[in-house]
């Protein structure tokens, strides 16, 4: 076909087509989820919500959501901070970012249309002030989430959210953790306090929620490896940040296929696992970390494993003068979404 063959056909293929026209079935899916006609909700518009799902908060008994398969929950909690406070204000940060998804190009899914979806609000707190409290809230509010068969996806906050969560994920059985951050969180406890966002995996694991031998740590780095002797003992798999770089993206996923397996996995992106040069907005920056092109390769390797829940933690937006970390973490909440999705154990409740 010559040059102005071809431009024929595309003239009368595409010529009066409007933009909600998509003539590949696979597109034309997720383009029929989206417009309506040759019109899409503006993304700017309406009430902000995580990943633009539909608001739809639970109650105490679950009821209002016996029809969801993934919950997206907000963990506005930061007591547990060592360092900078503020990853309370990370929900509402990551709500207030639009266009993410709705496609995932590499995955190859949009998830919302795959799944029902909604973004259910806060874990409601009895207090603002007490850590030990705020720790229950979270536990029994998760143990609800999953006593409905609804599987949680979160915003905290700060990493010491993630150890309630194990607690209600891995009750009946262990789970796995793939764990993207510049910190492993294997210490003790500090000050008279085991509940900091320095020691939640240590406390999964010794809860017996955590397999360790199931669990691998990626994009480790900084100036406090030697409080993480918990990791290396428990026998997790610690991949510090120099070697991904050195070893490379594909590498490091095989190996972390390799160590979690086909169990159930957790995900916790702690977005410090990032060089601050993306993720300036965090508590505890620590350089040389990961890309973003990096993670988004890393994310999309771990397509087909048996994804049952996750995390993203530490937006702290206050700290930076754009919206990078909050953008960051929208797309990884995104992410997760779709490993959830693509994971080959689920399976939709309305199917």
């Amino acid at each position: 076909m010559n040059d102005r063959e071809h431009l024929a056909r595309l003239q009368e293929k595409y010529g009066s087509a409007s933009g909600g026209d998509i003539f590949n079935d696979e597109f034309r899916q997720v383009a029929e989820a989206v417009f309506s006609g040759d019109r899409r909700p503006p993304p700017y518009s309406g009430v902000s919500t995580l990943l633009d799902a539909p608001h739809q908060p639970l109650d105490t008994d679950m009821r209002a959501g016996e029809a969801l398969d993934i919950a997206l929950i907000g963990v506005p909690m930061d007591l547990g901070v060592t360092n900078r406070n503020g990853s309370r204000f990370g929900p509402r940060a990551v709500r207030s970012i639009d266009r993410v998804g709705p496609y995932h190009h590499l995955m190859k899914c949009a998830p919302l249309s795959l799944a029902t979806v909604a973004d259910a609000g806060d874990v409601p707190f009895r207090s603002r002030f007490d850590l030990d409290m705020c720790t229950e809230d979270i536990e029994q509010f998760y143990k609800q989430i999953v006593g409905a068969g609804i599987r949680p996806l979160s915003v905290g906050g700060d990493h010491s959210i993630s150890f309630p969560i194990l607690k209600a994920l891995g009750e009946d059985q262990p789970v796995g953790m793939i764990q993207i951050d510049a910190h492993c969180d294997t210490a003790g406890s500090y000050e008279g306090q085991k509940f900091h966002h320095g020691g939640p995996f240590r406390n999964a694991v010794l809860a017996g929620v955590l397999d360790p031998k199931r669990t691998v740590q990626i994009g480790i780095r900084g100036a406090t490896e030697y409080l993480w002797e918990f990791s290396y003992e428990s026998g997790m798999t610690v991949i510090h940040s120099e070697d991904v770089h050195r070893r490379g993206v594909d590498e490091v996923v095989a190996q972390a296929r390799e160590v979690v397996g086909d169990g159930p996995v957790y995900i916790s992106f702690d977005v410090d696992g990032l060089d601050p040069a993306f993720t300036p907005g965090t508590g505890t920056p620590e350089l040389g970390g990961l890309s973003t092109r990096e993670a988004l390769m890393m994310m999309a390797g771990f397509a087909g494993l048996n994804v049952v829940g996750g995390d993203v933690v530490e937006v702290a937006p206050q700290y930076e003068a754009t919206t990078n970390t909050a953008q960051v973490g929208a797309q990884m909440l995104f992410e997760i979404l779709c490993l959830m999705v693509r994971n080959p154990e689920f399976s939709r409740k309305s199917a």
